[in-house]
């Protein structure tokens, strides 16, 4: 990290830190207080820590995310309830779920499914017409046709391309990412950016009020505005305790003109493009998507840009209206379709995840999984090891070099469940694999932003593209296997190695995997 990162990183934790310590402080002044009440406020605590874990229980939430709470509640009764109590009746959550749905409810009309498309889909394979009509009726993202998907295996290449493809923008560009850094990576693309609003072309712009903290200078947003660039910071972080806060903005969007859109897991900062090491070699994907499904695209950045700014007047001007013969898929026989895809954790549906079950559960040959981090929850896990005891051949890829040390520690205690079924797993030795894909039976791929672990398929705000009978579903699965080349297969001997390192620290960890 460079120094005036780290600084301004330094310097937000301070504040971070000093308001936690006025929190504990004012909690401690506020325990001394009501000391001589100390006998009924601690069977009060108590009761309502009781009603909290009674409350969790019957929700409708992930049994993992139960257990968990529940340990820690009664771990710590006196204060564990009251926290849980006051974290749910926070203002601010609400107010945020109330943006989000008013948001979605604007664009909702624009993602309408075209019939005759999927009537064709279900024609050809029901087993596809399965996975599109899940997030066509419950996720309300419709399947395309008259769509061309490119894979691009690395962030160099996506970066190349992406540069290519900023500079033919006429009329508007959306960018929507979890990280941006100044350096070699963005600079580049702020100066097409800074060229484009001279032209007249609207330049929107919108990041991770988190995940930016330390590689954005303070008062960023407003720079780029004196550029003529209109920003908007998602879920801006604020120093206090809020279960708003776990819900970040982890996608990855640029959309061009309204008929090109990237995907995928690049964020824009040197070390996706490996100018700047920080884990060995970063090895990434993405995928340009042209055509009609971009609408979906558009449709998704628009939605998190309402939460903050005013509808505009004329949604229309957004989407892509080719003149007839304008625009053509080179080999609209070999297109195939694309459904794009996006994922809120304030729905109560777990569309990312359910994508990624029911993948797994309609392979007839074979299942590709890369990962940065493999932490799935028990549903996740018995749909892989039925899979692989069913002969499906199951094959998962992770990082060998970690950028997170417990989330790695966790990912790995889960290797020996799933080996014990048949699945195979391997570690991409050269350094930190950050692709999120899966690809299955040489016919339908996934590409996005969505990691297999508890934050992406239940707290972050996700998207992907799922990719059916086109030739990138191919080259996801060559860039699969040329990666298994250079990378190592956990062996039961490896397993037996690491397991005596680390094995109890993995297993410490590994019950608190719904919080990492």
């Amino acid at each position: 990290m460079h120094k005036k990162y780290l600084k301004n990183f330094t310097g937000r934790l301070i504040i971070t830190a000093f308001f936690a310590v006025l929190q504990i402080i004012a909690f401690i002044v506020t325990l001394v207080l009501l000391s001589s009440y100390a006998i009924p406020i601690l069977f009060a605590l108590t009761a309502i820590s009781v009603l909290m874990v009674i409350l969790i229980v019957n929700r409708k939430q992930n049994p993992a995310f139960k257990l968990t709470w529940s340990i820690l509640i009664l771990a710590f009764p006196i204060f564990g309830g009251l926290m849980y109590l006051a974290a749910g009746l926070q203002s601010s959550t609400h107010r945020f779920k109330k943006k989000a749905a008013a948001a979605s409810a604007v664009v909702a009309p624009y993602r309408k499914q075209d019939r005759h498309i999927t009537d064709e889909l279900y024609d050809r394979s029901r087993t596809k017409a399965a996975h599109a009509s899940y997030l066509a009726n419950q996720a309300k993202f419709p399947v395309y046709k008259n769509t061309a998907a490119l894979y691009l295996p690395s962030g160099e290449t996506k970066f190349e391309r992406l540069l290519a493809e900023l500079s033919k923008a006429k009329k508007f560009i959306f960018l929507e990412y979890f990280i941006i850094q100044e350096g070699f990576m963005w600079d580049s693309i702020l100066k097409i950016l800074i060229a484009k609003v001279k032209e007249g072309v609207e330049v929107r712009l919108i990041w991770d009020g988190m995940g930016c903290m330390s590689t954005l200078p303070p008062d960023y947003d407003k720079i780029l505005t004196g550029l003529g660039i209109k920003v908007m910071i998602f879920n801006p972080f604020i120093p206090l305790a809020t279960v708003i806060q776990n819900n970040r903005d982890h996608r990855k969007i640029v959309v061009i003109d309204g008929h090109t859109a990237f995907t995928g897991g690049v964020n824009l900062a040197d070390e996706y493009i490996n100018a700047y090491e920080r884990f060995g070699h970063w090895k990434d994907a993405a995928v340009m998507i042209t055509g009609d499904a971009v609408c979906s695209f558009t449709m998704m950045f628009l939605e998190t840009w309402y939460m903050n700014h005013p509808v505009d007047k004329n949604i229309d001007a957004f989407l892509y209206h080719p003149a007839p013969g304008e625009f053509v898929v080179a080999d609209p026989a070999r297109s195939g379709y694309v459904q794009p895809y996006a994922d809120t954790p304030l729905d109560g549906e777990c569309v990312g995840e359910l994508v990624y079950f029911n993948l797994i559960n309609k392979a007839k040959d074979y299942v590709y999984i890369t990962t940065p981090y493999l932490i799935p929850d028990n549903e996740l896990v018995t749909a892989l090891c039925f899979a692989a005891k069913s002969g499906i051949d199951v094959r998962i890829l992770t990082p060998h070099i970690p950028d997170k040390w417990y989330a790695f520690a966790v990912t790995r205690s889960f290797y020996g469940q799933l080996m014990d079924s048949g699945v195979r797993i391997y570690e991409y030795t050269p350094g930190f694999i950050h692709s999120k894909t899966v690809v299955s039976d040489d016919s339908i791929a996934v590409v996005g932003s969505i990691n297999f672990d508890y934050r992406s398929l239940y707290l972050h705000f996700e998207c992907a593209a799922l990719i059916y009978d086109n030739p990138a579903v191919m080259d996801v699965k060559r860039d699969f296997l040329d990666t298994l080349k250079v990378s190592e297969e956990i062996t039961r001997e490896r397993y037996k190695m690491i397991v005596r390192r680390s094995g109890s620290v993995m297993s410490i960890l590994k019950l608190f995997a719904p919080l990492l």
